[in-house]
């Protein structure tokens, strides 16, 4: 496959949608850099999510400034695994990077609480699953978002990725 223009490309959804795995395999695939925005969150926010405390739009703020900073520190592409949860928090980073598009990994409430429960070491409590699925205002016929079944092979997923890249502007 051809390189793609320079573009940023955010993979987003729940907590256990798989979003920093196909974020990864797409920055390796295309040449590009990735970010996993929960290295973005504060400690305290951290604290928060770890004793199972939803976090709320204050303690995203600063959170949603770091990856709109990321986005500008990469001018040739970057891939930025993030929650994206609210409409509000995309066009902040749409903003930040005019063109910017979004892989939105659909899964169900049910296997996001599974896959987050086996993950062991990560500071997000399963118990936040309910909040995560209250929260999202799904992107799907927002302009420039790639809806994914996110049950579906991580090869599959970035041949559909890189498939929606290459076709729209």
């Amino acid at each position: 496959m051809t390189p793609l223009a320079p573009e940023s490309l955010v993979v987003m959804g729940v907590a256990g949608c798989g979003k920093s795995t196909l974020a990864a395999a797409l920055a390796r695939r295309l040449g590009r850099a990735w970010v996993d925005g929960d290295q973005f969150h504060s400690e305290a926010s951290r604290r928060k999510m770890a004793q199972g405390v939803a976090l709320d739009d204050a303690d995203r703020a600063g959170w949603l400034t770091s990856l709109c900073a990321q986005l500008q520190q990469h001018p040739d592409g970057v891939l930025i695994a993030c929650s994206a949860l609210k409409r509000s928090y995309r066009e902040q980073l749409r903003r930040a990077s005019p063109g910017l598009r979004f892989a939105f990994l659909d899964i169900d409430k049910a296997e996001a609480s599974r896959r987050v429960s086996t993950r062991g070491t990560h500071f997000f409590a399963a118990s936040l699953i309910d909040s995560q699925f209250e929260t999202l205002e799904s992107p799907v016929g927002e302009p420039g978002v790639l809806r994914l079944d996110a049950l579906r092979p991580l090869a599959v997923l970035e041949t559909q990725v890189c498939e929606w890249l290459h076709r729209t502007p």
